[in-house]
């Protein structure tokens, strides 16, 4: 059964099992190769394991990017109490569809990476934190979890080893804060989703106040493809400092929206005009979004040339983020995008913080002000500076993705705005 959409340029590795119902069972996993990787870590040291993840230069795909060997080595070597490994798969960002579909299609992928996981930083327990919204894909999910235990790759003593690893989804409750590592563990404390002052760390006050792990969903289902394959293997994709192959969420006026598996360093433009069969008849590109809706946006200019690596993007003054690319064309209102953009951060923010509180409030309603005809210039300025205002002023980064799309907006769409502006003038005169 193919997965809509599929292309002859994409490198299936993670989503191999996509459209197969039978990779949702532990028979049909290991049917594919699978738990053989667990087999082999248990046989290894936990430095060995750690090692062959820095070897493959593994970046987490939950949006930072930051190298997954040195994350896990973070974590104490000397174990003076529990352990634990904590999986987000609180997927939330406006544009991001893929770790839902790892859930609902090859859930044992991911319990046999948490469980290599878990194995490497000398965690006893795993949570596998999931999007309150996903209701499917947590029952898929938890079904897959008793599978595994039944079958003795999870619980005391998996697969003879003497090792103890415990697996839990925890379902929250549809809160975008508690994609937020610090909100997610207090979430699964049992009170309320708030992000946490750093220092310390989580790796070494973390869930339940001992050393602790979090890890995206497409990071750990890479695991045991490079554990099985080694770390050199997964290099040959992708570039130097951004090696492997990324799950890209497109969606918007493109013709083949959906997630497709390509090498990272892949063209943004083949992206949209090949793999994506481009636009509607008549219509051009104007902006890309590349990275979900917490990146600055993409002029039609600043595509021309980029590759979909961490370093690439960032050079055309973006971020690859979580690798959600929303696309848009030449009839989009950029003023109302951005609009509904923030109003999504205004309805999320916790309130903990008062520039994140206050200012995407009041970022929401001028943005409103000037989309409905009645803004001025002015509001440009103002705008600008409650996002100078917002960003890094904050406990956690959620005032800084409401600030970026709209700074951003106004550098290269600034036309917009003021088409809008101009257009209350004139209402307003007559």
């Amino acid at each position: 059964m193919a997965y809509p959409y599929t292309h002859e340029k994409e490198v299936r590795v993670l989503s191999r099992g996509w459209g197969d119902p039978r990779t949702r069972t532990v028979e049909g996993w290991k049917a594919m190769g699978g738990y053989t990787a667990l087999e082999k870590a248990l046989g290894m040291s936990r430095q060995e394991v750690i090692e062959e993840v820095k070897v493959s230069g593994l970046r987490g795909r939950g949006g930072a990017g930051f190298p997954t060997g040195i994350k896990w080595s973070f974590m104490p070597g000397e174990k003076k109490g529990p352990h634990y490994l904590c999986c987000n798969a609180d997927e939330s960002e406006p544009g991001t569809f893929k770790d839902r579909e790892l859930l609902r299609w090859t859930p044992h992928q991911l319990i046999e990476g948490c469980l290599i996981g878990a194995y490497a930083i000398q965690a006893e327990h795993v949570f596998i934190y999931c999007r309150g919204e996903f209701f499917e894909a947590t029952q898929v999910l938890a079904r897959a979890v008793e599978e595994a235990y039944e079958a003795g790759y999870i619980g005391k003593n998996i697969l003879g080893s003497g090792q103890d690893i415990d697996i839990t989804v925890f379902a929250g409750a549809g809160a975008y804060i508690c994609g937020e590592e610090t909100a997610l563990m207090n979430s699964i404390e049992g009170r309320r989703g708030l992000p946490r002052v750093k220092p310390p760390f989580p790796a070494a006050v973390g869930l339940f106040g001992k050393p602790t792990t979090i890890n995206n969903v497409e990071t750990l289902s890479s695991i045991p493809h490079i554990l099985n394959n080694g770390g050199s293997w997964y290099r040959q994709w992708g570039t130097e400092k951004s090696p492997g192959t990324k799950l890209f969420c497109v969606s918007g006026h493109v013709r083949r929206p959906g997630n497709y598996e390509l090498p990272l360093g892949f063209p943004l433009e083949e992206l949209i005009y090949d793999v994506c069969g481009g636009f509607r008849e008549g219509r051009s590109l104007k902006a890309v979004i590349p990275g979900g809706s917490s990146v600055p946006i993409m002029s039609a200019a600043d595509c021309e040339g980029c590759t979909l690596d961490y370093e690439g993007v960032v050079e055309k003054g973006s971020m690859l983020g979580c690798a959600s690319v929303i696309i848009m064309d030449d009839s989009t209102n950029i003023v109302k995008q951005v609009r509904r953009m923030v109003d999504f951060y205004a309805h999320e923010s916790c309130g903990q913080c008062t520039p994140c509180r206050e200012g995407t409030q009041w970022l929401a309603r001028i943005l409103l002000r000037i989309e409905k005809g009645r803004g001025t210039a002015e509001d440009l300025d103002t705008l600008l500076e409650l996002g100078d205002q917002m960003t890094g002023t904050t406990i956690c980064v959620l005032s800084d993705s409401a600030a970026a799309p709209v700074a951003s907006s106004i550098q290269k769409f600034k036309d917009d705005y003021l088409a809008l502006i101009r257009r209350g003038e004139k209402v307003g005169a007559a």
